[in-house]
């Protein structure tokens, strides 16, 4: 089972953090606001019976005035603090510059009147009528500076607190997730070892009581199912091979007979001769192809060839196709981990391919790669293989545009690399056309 590591999103584990994290994180984001906002109408609340409040003071002060009319001495008033009369002239008071403006505004208003001056300060304007029926208004001011330095420092615990409960609940879903899911990947990593190298093993767990014996019983399950059909595959193979093999034998027999005999027309001797050079090269295929079946772990570790010899081997062999077209060999000689049979047999589709579309030139190009691969590149000057998905070329069945074949040759090619731990890739479309081998370095 692969795991990429290359980001948190790439695993369920991940997932589940980085969701968690941001359900905090946007949790704590509607808290902060809320408590901001909850702060700024409770600062506004307390500044509102603060400065009501100092307002009364003074009207009671005024309204006790023994003194004819509005009479109250500045030493009285606090620092903002000025009383006007019914027509709006100072009686007692300084307002300060920066809201003298306002305070000016406010002194004939002849009802309970607030104001905020920015967020530097916040006025309220309280008309009165004395104790003598004089009527007058008292306009006074309360620094808005300490309540927005209390939100502020609110702001910031808010903000820190939030990225801490972030965090902690990230780390606490990393923990809790890695201990639940612990049991899934151990799970999964056996059964794609055992269906690799023992489809005998099971988990045997038990009825499914939970999620975990559940999947463990869902993948015995599969394990049957991959183990039955890689039986059922091998045992056709065997049939098919058997099957053919006899006439094949037949065929190989009577012609490799009658060239022992002797004395045959020309064009008789030459149509024995390829069909007794095609039989040898059909039996050899299905040997391959049965080998591959039956044994595909075994053969990775079986045997050694050089690539060298590999490409000699294909490229020397006549091309039924592309008369004309040259072949370019540039090797440097490797040894891979694959039997020489089953290198040739990954190969020789491709080049096969190669001639039948090419116009005047294939290149054949080895070299090892920084992967531990040996690549084999087969490259032709063809008309290429068309747009669309690249593996479709792959699927048996599928033949090149153009191609009169029965498509199962890239097919089998393919399948050839993959059985060794190598692989055959299209990496241009063309033209030109290039397909990549790849095969394990021993």
């Amino acid at each position: 089972m692969k795991r990429s590591r290359t980001g948190m999103t790439s695993s369920f584990r991940g997932q589940i953090v980085i969701l968690t994290a941001c359900v905090t994180a946007f949790a704590m984001i509607a808290l902060t606001i809320v408590l901001q906002l909850i702060l700024a109408d409770l600062s506004r609340t307390n500044v509102d019976t603060v400065l009501e409040d100092r307002a009364d003071a003074v009207v009671s002060t005024v309204s006790d005035a023994d003194s004819q009319g509005l009479a109250v001495t500045s030493a009285e008033l606090d620092t903002g603090v000025v009383v006007y009369d019914a027509q709006g002239a100072s009686v007692a008071g300084v307002a300060s510059s920066a809201l003298a403006d306002i305070y000016d505004e406010l002194s004939t208003t002849g009802t309970t009147t607030y104001r905020t001056a920015g967020d530097t300060a916040r006025v309220l304007a309280l008309p009165f009528l004395s104790d003598a029926g004089d009527q007058g208004v008292v306009v006074l001011s309360e620094r808005l500076g300490p309540y927005e330095a209390a939100e502020r420092y609110a702001l910031i615990v808010s903000i820190i607190t939030g990225a801490l409960a972030t965090a902690a609940a990230a780390a606490i879903a990393a923990w809790v997730t890695t201990r639940a899911l612990r049991p899934v990947g151990v799970l999964a990593r056996t059964a794609t070892d055992w269906s690799e190298h023992d489809l005998s093993r099971r988990f045997d767990l038990g009825a499914p009581t939970n999620e975990i014996t559940a999947l463990a019983a869902t993948l015995d399950t599969l394990l049957d199912k991959v183990s039955a059909a890689i039986h059922t595959e091998q045992r056709l193979t065997a049939d098919l091979a058997h099957e053919l093999r006899t006439p094949l034998t037949a065929v190989q027999g009577a012609a490799d007979l009658a060239l022992l005999q002797g004395g045959l027309p020309p064009y008789a001797q030459e149509g024995l001769e390829e069909i007794s050079a095609a039989s040898h090269r059909m039996s050899e295929t299905i040997t391959t192809l049965l080998d591959v079946a039956r044994n595909a772990d075994s053969l990775r570790q079986a045997a050694t060839c050089s690539i060298a010899a590999v490409v000699d081997d294909v490229t020397g062999k006549p091309a039924a196709d592309g008369p004309g077209v040259e072949v370019r060999v540039e090797v440097v000689d490797h040894q891979v981990a694959a039997p020489h049979s089953v290198a040739v047999r990954a190969l020789a589709p491709v080049l096969a391919n190669a001639l039948r579309f090419a116009d005047s030139r294939v290149t054949v190009t080895v070299a090892a790669s920084t992967t531990g691969m040996v690549d084999v590149v087969v490259e032709d000057d063809g008309p290429g293989v068309g747009r669309g998905d690249p593996d479709r070329i792959f699927q048996p069945g599928v033949s090149s545009t153009g191609g009169s074949g029965a498509g199962l040759g890239l097919s089998i090619s393919r399948r050839m690399a993959r059985s060794v731990g190598g692989d055959l890739e299209l990496t241009d479309a063309g033209p030109p056309t290039r397909f990549v081998l790849r095969l394990p370095l021993a």
